[in-house]
């Protein structure tokens, strides 16, 4: 954690959601919200909603992002910076970029906000937070990270905007300040800290053949961008990775919550042990993805205690002599492996309300 965020947030096994949620109604997904984690909530995604699937969501604002309607044949969003006029959007792009660095009050009416049309639950979420102060400790919010967006989208030979200078530093500028907009906007709406969640499940793909040539000194470099513009509006960044990636980059970036998927992949980061206690040494919190999402067998075969029972049991692997399960929890948030998005609303109300039974059973157990 950096000095503006360090002690303003103790974890202490809370219950906390990934995003997304399978409802077309914004109201009735916060409803559920905020009964699972009424001290941390986060704000509804409804990927029923063209508008807010993962890329399309944080897209607007990126001159270098075309977006073809979505209801017309052939609509599709693509990055082009060919276009005429290109150029003179960039500068004018470049221009709002350093005015929010230098000032952030520049962000509140600039382009690096989140429409109402591609966010409406963002605006919900905050309007009904005056109304639900009882038991809040923080709020959580979440923007595609600037990896998955410049992976998922590509140019109109299909060649994957990464892979260009210019559409990379535009896309991770954007991304970096629409990050720091919506950190803002939630700290004056809530007066909570704000734990804002970079969602970057194309990290999954390092090490294949498609991403042979990225380096962990530049995948740290677009996580560190988001981060520090999030500190800088005294936020707490936070990534979520589905499935398994190199979680020895994220543990050693500025971030100060990694959430993993435990329940699928605990595996592949338990041999990890010093460099997990070396980022807990540092502050760093850990949102562990102990409730499953992926399979419904898992979904509805899992119980409160036997998801208690795996916790303790993963936890073993990463006690030390002088952080025992107790000290671990207070580090840890109680997380579902992923969104609920692509569920039934009846299995995602199951992840739901296991999240928050096996989160206050560990808290009960450990914590007094």
């Amino acid at each position: 954690m950096t000095a503006e965020t360090a002690g303003r947030f103790t974890a202490d096994g809370l219950p906390v959601l990934i995003g997304s949620v399978p409802l077309d109604n914004h109201e009735q997904a916060l409803e559920w919200i905020f009964a699972a984690t009424p001290e941390v909530p986060l704000w509804p995604q409804l990927p029923s909603n063209p508008m807010e699937r993962m890329l399309p969501q944080f897209a607007e604002g990126l001159p270098c992002i075309v977006e073809e309607p979505a209801d017309e044949p052939g609509g599709r969003i693509y990055y082009d910076i060919l276009r005429p006029g290109f150029e003179e959007e960039m500068l004018a792009f470049y221009e709002d970029y350093l005015a929010a660095m230098e000032d952030g009050a520049a962000l509140d009416n600039s382009r690096f906000t989140t429409s109402q049309e591609r966010a409406r639950g963002l605006y919900l979420f905050a309007e009904s937070l005056a109304r639900r102060k009882k038991n809040l400790t923080a709020v959580k919010g979440q923007i595609t990270g600037p990896f998955t967006m410049l992976t998922g989208i590509k140019d109109r030979d299909g060649r994957a905007g990464y892979f260009d200078d210019t559409i990379r530093d535009m896309v991770a500028k954007g991304c970096a300040m629409k990050a720091a907009w919506q950190t803002r906007f939630l700290a004056r709406k809530s007066g909570m800290p704000v734990l804002m969640f970079i969602d970057e499940p194309a990290l999954a793909g390092l090490g294949s053949s498609a991403f042979i040539s990225v380096t962990t000194a530049e995948i740290q470099e677009l996580v560190n961008e988001v981060a520090d513009a999030v500190h800088h509006q005294g936020g707490l960044a936070g990534i979520h990775v589905c499935a398994n990636t190199d979680w020895g980059i994220l543990l050693g970036s500025r971030i100060d919550v990694l959430s993993f998927d435990a329940y699928g992949f605990f595996d592949r980061i338990a041999p990890l042990k010093k460099e997990v206690n070396d980022y807990l040494d540092r502050g760093g919190i850990l949102a562990w993805g102990g409730i499953p999402t992926s399979r419904r067998e898992d979904i509805t075969a899992e119980s409160t205690q036997s998801l208690v029972t795996l916790w303790q049991n993963q936890a073993d692997a990463l006690v030390s002599p002088g952080r025992d399960k107790k000290d671990l929890l207070r580090q840890t948030l109680i997380t579902p492996s992923c969104g609920t998005g692509s569920l039934s609303p009846e299995l995602a109300r199951r992840v739901l309300d296991l999240t928050r039974s096996v989160s206050m059973t560990l808290r009960d157990t450990f914590l007094g």
